[in-house]
């Protein structure tokens, strides 16, 4: 069974100020569209890049979580510190998600440019950074869909299955009604 391990990254909601919604709604969105038996660990903790990074560390090396979803902390804003925290723990560094994830929230708002999200591989673990609102997070993992649901910028989750196939993690499905897992074909 694979572990995924959501981080949520926000000082206010680590306080209790407010409930946070990155869980809820990474959990939501993963609970419907991954077939296979899936493992939640959950961390919610403040904007402090040691913190982060101890938490990422954690998830994968002694959690054995092959798979991390990070939200918040990815603006300009000068708490906003999970890029480099993440860049920091990982060996090597997967700028397409980055790329993707930008580009699909410019289809959406001109200030996706304004956005830091990283994604990194940690030993036999993948971990990406997302948005911190649940809209957001709902459409760079699923993408951006046309009127009759043909897909219009494909979502990054299309391709995490596959690189997690690539670096040794366990296998996952996906519902291919809600977001379509890319292998290449057998020959």
């Amino acid at each position: 069974m694979m572990k995924i391990g959501l981080v949520s990254v926000s000082d206010r909601a680590s306080q209790g100020v407010y409930q946070d919604e990155g869980i809820p709604s990474l959990k939501a969105w993963l609970a419907k569209t991954i077939t296979t038996p899936v493992e939640f660990v959950e961390a919610l903790i403040p904007d402090t890049q040691s913190e982060i990074e101890a938490t990422l560390i954690r998830l994968v090396d002694n959690e054995n979580c092959s798979l991390v979803l990070t939200t918040g902390g990815t603006g300009p804003a000068i708490r906003d510190v999970t890029p480099e925290a993440t860049l920091a723990v990982g060996t090597k560094e997967m700028p397409g998600f980055g790329e993707q994830m930008r580009q699909i929230s410019l289809y959406y708002v001109p200030t996706a440019i304004l956005s830091r999200q990283v994604a990194v591989i940690r030993n036999q673990a993948l971990i990406v950074n997302l948005p911190g609102r649940p809209k957001a997070i709902e459409e760079t993992l699923g993408g951006v869909l046309g009127e009759d649901n043909e897909v219009i910028v494909h979502g990054i989750f299309s391709a995490i299955p596959y690189c997690l196939d690539l670096i040794g993690a366990p296998f996952i499905e996906t519902d291919e009604s809600i977001c379509k897992a890319f292998r290449p074909k057998k020959k």
